[in-house]
């Protein structure tokens, strides 16, 4: 077998396992218990029996799946449910009985989203003291329930979310714009729940696993403020670029005309149970235990990679000159992990994603260094706007690319990486995987 091709025969390996490691449906299944008539979950019981309803909010990439193992162990103790998902995530073996299904857009939020946000609305309406919510959240979940709020069209709203996609924005400054443009996000789920108890199960896709950041927070204290937003939205530059009405509703909420989203120490949170049943760190962890059952020196640099992707993309190239040069802490074949999400500020009118542009970055960066390669992949199977999940590359991506009349500079100027990719045989696509706990970058050198 060709080296490269050993390469990633054994990359696609860690790929799956890692993907595996925060299958959605285990991952409830793990954390949430009914045990002698009591529903346990964290720190928090209740008895089951005594509920007078148990209601189910679902939102975000793996919601069917987490749904579907919610629904298992409640039984016929779950009243009724309603779970949004992204459109091509289908629910696999259909939905839980009295659960209704929604699809909607992702990463700009649409009318079905709108809609399903409604339904949400009408649910936690009916809510009463001695019912429980149990809310599943998941990567996605931000732009999939979008609940309007007064004076903002959903136009205004896919402009300002495609502004700040493309400004170069963290998940964490975006998700603080969200909050304030929403009826659903920032603690106010929490809030329109009451007098409710809810116990809220994340599968995290955010650096860190900031709860008030995951899915913008909607179950949770937002510590941001309106001057936040003006703050986030100054540094971008699109303080003049945003529609009118969005401006409109900043202000009035800096002069106090509008609430503040529900803020920590606030009573109502008393009866909240939020707890983390996922993460990217699990993803990692996995992964670096199958680099090393196939005989690699593995190790895991960090769950906490951030920036522009190009430049991690540079970052990579630079760890496989170091393994080849030195050999690694413990020698070769050595395996390098990260995880984390990158971002990209778009200047061009190419077609890509973050791990597509960080791909092609490293690729440039190791052109001509043979035994290397290279993967960036998000663990949900979507880069960007995209059908592929991501690249592996190797020293002589480059070369093919060229031969075949691709610039690999001239595309990654453009934010055009998938065309390059495609065309030297390069991109990763996995279909959806039914998680989302951000990307993974594995380095392998032989």
């Amino acid at each position: 077998m060709q080296g490269s091709d050993k390469l990633r025969e054994d990359l696609e390996k860690i790929r799956i396992q890692a993907v595996l490691a925060v299958d959605p449906f285990a991952a409830v299944l793990h954390h949430l218990e009914l045990d002698a008539g009591r529903l346990v979950l964290g720190s928090r019981s209740w008895q089951a029996d005594s509920l007078d309803h148990i209601y189910l909010v679902g939102i975000g990439k793996a919601a069917c799946g987490m749904a579907r193992a919610a629904a298992a162990v409640l039984g016929d103790r779950l009243t009724a449910g309603i779970v949004v998902a992204r459109y091509a995530h289908p629910p696999g073996g259909g939905p839980p009985d009295g659960v209704r299904v929604f699809e909607a857009g992702h990463p700009v939020p649409d009318q079905a989203g709108v809609r399903a946000s409604q339904a949400i609305l009408d649910l936690l309406a009916g809510c009463a003291a001695n019912d429980l919510l149990l809310v599943l959240i998941s990567g996605g979940a931000s732009a999939l329930a979008p609940a309007l709020v007064a004076g903002i069209s959903l136009s205004d709203l896919q402009t300002v979310t495609a502004q700040l996609l493309h400004c170069g924005a963290s998940i964490n400054e975006i998700n603080i714009v969200r909050k304030h443009l929403d009826a659903l996000k920032g603690g106010q789920l929490a809030r329109l729940a009451q007098p409710a108890r809810l116990a809220c199960l994340v599968l995290s896709d955010v650096v860190g696993d900031p709860l008030d950041s995951i899915a913008s927070g909607p179950t949770v204290p937002d510590p941001s403020t309106f001057a936040d937003v003006h703050r986030v939205l100054g540094e971008y530059g699109l303080l003049d670029r945003i529609p009118t009405p969005v401006l409109a509703h900043i202000q009035k909420g800096m002069r106090g005309e509008i609430a503040e989203t529900p803020k920590p120490g606030e009573a109502l949170f008393n009866e909240v149970e939020n707890v983390i049943v996922g993460s990217n760190r699990q993803a990692a962890q996995q992964a670096l235990e199958t680099a090393r059952s196939l005989g690699y020196n593995s190790l895991l640099l960090t769950t906490h990679l951030e920036g522009e992707a190009r430049a991690a993309g540079k970052f990579a190239a630079a760890i496989v000159k170091s393994l080849r040069s030195q050999g690694g802490p413990a020698g070769l074949p050595a395996c390098v992990l990260m995880g984390g999400e990158t971002t990209v500020t778009v200047t061009g009118a190419g077609k890509g994603g973050r791990n597509q542009e960080l791909a092609l970055s490293a690729a440039i960066g190791i052109a001509g260094i043979d035994g290397a390669a290279v993967m960036s992949f998000a663990t949900d199977g979507n880069d960007g706007p995209t059908d592929a999940a991501g690249a592996v590359v190797d020293g002589f991506t480059c070369r093919r690319a060229e031969a075949l009349g691709l610039d690999p500079l001239v595309h990654l100027r453009r934010n055009d990486a998938y065309p390059l990719l495609e065309a030297a045989g390069d991109l990763l696509v996995t279909g959806p995987t039914g998680t989302n706990v951000n990307d993974l970058v594995v380095i392998l050198v032989r």
